[in-house]
C-alpha cells in the first residue's frame, strides 16, 4: 500500500510496477464495462485482493454474469459468509463472496449490507451447488434468509434454537463470574 503523503503520480508508478495491482485495475475496468460504474462501491485492495460492495438487488445478476462470462471465467465460488455489524444502523448485515477463476487466477471479493430487519437475500445455490451449504451456516448463525434455497434449515445448530449465535447482541464473558482473576489475563 502506497504512503499516504506520496504524490498521486508516485502511487501510479508504484502500481504500474505491481503486478496483482495491474490486473486489479484490468479486472475493475472489465467490470465497470460489464456493469456500469456506479454498480460497485467502496472499491479496494486489502493484500491485493481486489474488493468491492454492490446491493443485494443486484449481486445475483452480478455473479451470474461474472460466472458466464468467458474472459474471467469467475466459476468457482470459494467462501461465502455473513456477517454482522450492529453499529452500522440500516446495515447491521452483510454477505461476504469470494469468487475463483482457476484458469485466469483471478479473484475478487464482493460484499453486500442490509438491515437487520429485512435479513433476505437471493440465493446462488442455481449457480453454484456449494452455496447450499454456506447458505444453511449464514442462515443458522446470523439469521439470513435466502430466497429460492432448496433447503434453508439449520446446519450446526439444533433447530429448536431461537436466536443467531454469531450475531454480536451478547457480551463475550459473563460479568457475573468470581472464578477469573483479571491479574492473569492482562486486563
Amino acid at each position: 500500500m502506497a504512503d499516504q503523503n506520496e504524490s498521486i503520480p508516485a502511487q501510479e508508478a508504484a502500481a504500474a510496477q505491481d503486478p496483482a495491482a495491474q490486473k486489479n485495475a484490468q479486472l475493475l475496468s472489465l467490470l465497470h464495462g460489464l456493469f456500469g460504474e456506479d454498480t460497485f462501491t467502496d472499491v479496494e485492495e486489502p493484500y491485493g485482493l481486489l474488493t468491492a460492495t454492490t446491493t443485494r438487488e443486484r449481486i445475483h445478476d452480478i455473479i451470474a454474469g461474472l460466472q458466464q462470462d468467458q474472459q474471467l471465467q469467475l466459476n468457482f465460488l470459494t467462501t461465502m459468509c455473513g456477517m454482522h455489524f450492529p453499529e452500522r444502523e440500516g446495515q447491521e448485515l452483510g454477505m461476504v463472496y469470494h469468487l475463483h477463476s482457476l484458469t485466469q487466477n483471478i479473484r475478487l471479493r464482493l460484499k453486500i449490507f442490509f438491515p437487520i430487519a429485512d435479513p433476505v437475500v437471493p440465493t446462488l445455490t442455481d449457480l453454484y451447488a456449494t452455496a447450499n451449504w454456506m447458505e444453511r451456516e449464514a442462515f443458522d448463525f446470523y439469521g439470513i434468509i435466502f430466497t429460492g434455497h432448496p433447503n434453508l434449515i439449520r446446519i450446526l445448530n439444533v433447530e429448536d434454537m431461537d436466536y443467531h449465535p454469531m450475531r454480536r447482541e451478547y457480551a463475550l464473558e459473563d460479568g457475573t463470574r468470581e472464578d477469573k482473576t483479571d491479574l492473569f489475563f492482562g486486563r
